[in-house]
């Protein structure tokens, strides 16, 4: 039988001066010139995030501000304690919500909408359960004993949501929520709908039949040559990459914020466009937790399940809608492209917005997934 405990975020004071104190004892090294982020993370701004660290930056603020939600961790037979978000609606005709994060992300990504699907200000907005886990692996979620691919944790997702007492859910996500969400969707018959900022688990058919999607192909196939090398490497030897990270603070940092700043919609900027302390925060929950390792092993995990194509004779059926930022790293295909391997009832084409589409256009995202309950009754 599942056991589900109260959990409050803690603070690790301890942990947090250890941090500190190998970010200040981090020492610059060149970079070549005119390099901007060229060829990875920036070292000007990366000094201007150091000094924010060092300086200004409220860890235990943080920790307060996440422990406004009431938050849980889950024990299932066999499998990694989860920890989630749970924050249910005083309303009767709320209906459960699951929101998965992906990586670099975590429960934080939502901040924005949390209160707002809860308990939305206009009472003719639907109104939802909110769960929204931590990946296994990831922050206060155990690491599994092997890794593990989206589709064994789209698994877990589903027992978390059973035990919570919701056998039947809608699902959100982007990157991996994308990936383990589609999963979700062909394996779990308890899912009712589908809401999609990501195009991450693909239909086993990709062959281009029209011009656009043509093109399609051939941005993303430039997009893997110059984006994924992080991917290839933590979906092959996420080990070694560790023994870095996991000593580095500052190393850790670098390699999320060049995600940051190549995956979100800038908007002319020559930085990431997310506040300096949100991008800190996120960064020292995968520090504060120690759980940067754990994080990678979703990727390993992926390569051993297969990869991103979902199995030939399989399509998902459930109604799904597409919310398309235009500067997604897994941004969308054409329509029909899609439509081989999804019922898409519903696609928005937005007019801003990247990879991480709550943090940068949280009302986009919430308008979207609102209209989309809303269209299924």
């Amino acid at each position: 039988m599942p056991v589900i405990t109260p959990f409050t975020v803690p603070a690790k004071l301890e942990e947090v001066a250890w941090i500190l104190r190998r970010v200040e004892e981090w020492r610059p090294f060149p970079e070549p010139r005119d390099h901007g982020w060229e060829h990875g993370a920036n070292m000007a701004f990366m000094g201007r995030l150091r000094e924010r660290w060092l300086t200004g930056f409220d860890w235990p603020g943080v920790v307060r501000h996440l422990n406004r939600l009431p938050q849980v961790r889950v024990a299932l037979d066999g499998a990694p304690t989860l920890h989630a978000i749970h924050l249910r609606s005083s309303r009767a005709d709320a209906r459960p919500l699951l929101l998965l994060h992906g990586w670099p992300g975590s429960v934080l990504e939502f901040d924005a909408l949390y209160q707002r699907l809860a308990e939305p200000e206009d009472p003719t907005h639907p109104a939802f359960h909110v769960v929204a886990p931590s990946l296994p692996g990831y922050a206060w979620s155990d690491p599994p004993s092997v890794p593990l691919g989206p589709r064994a944790v789209a698994g877990l997702m589903d027992r978390l949501m059973a035990a919570l007492g919701y056998p039947r859910y809608l699902v959100q996500g982007g990157d991996w929520g994308s990936v383990i969400g589609a999963w979700l969707a062909l394996d779990a018959p308890g899912v009712l709908g589908l809401h999609l900022n990501s195009f991450g688990l693909r239909p086993a058919d990709m062959t281009a039949t029209t011009e656009a999607e043509a093109q399609w192909l051939a941005w993303a196939r430039s997009v893997r040559a110059t984006e994924t090398a992080y991917l290839v490497l933590q979906a092959t030897k996420p080990q070694s990459l560790a023994f870095a990270m996991m000593d580095s603070p500052m190393g850790v940092a670098a390699w999320i914020a060049e995600k940051y700043h190549g995956w979100c919609d800038r908007g002319g900027q020559d930085a990431p466009p997310v506040p300096l302390d949100t991008l800190i925060a996120t960064v020292m929950i995968y520090l504060v937790t120690r759980s940067f390792a754990t994080s990678t092993w979703l990727y390993r995990g992926m390569a051993l399940e297969g990869g991103f194509t979902m199995p030939a004779d399989r399509r998902v059926e459930v109604p799904t809608a597409v919310a398309a930022f235009p500067y997604d790293l897994l941004a969308f295909p054409p329509r029909p492209m899609v439509e081989r391997g999804y019922r898409v009832v519903r696609w928005t084409d937005m007019p801003r917005g990247g990879h991480f589409a709550a943090l940068e256009a949280p009302d986009l995202l919430l308008d979207d997934l609102r209209a989309f309950a809303a269209d299924l009754g």
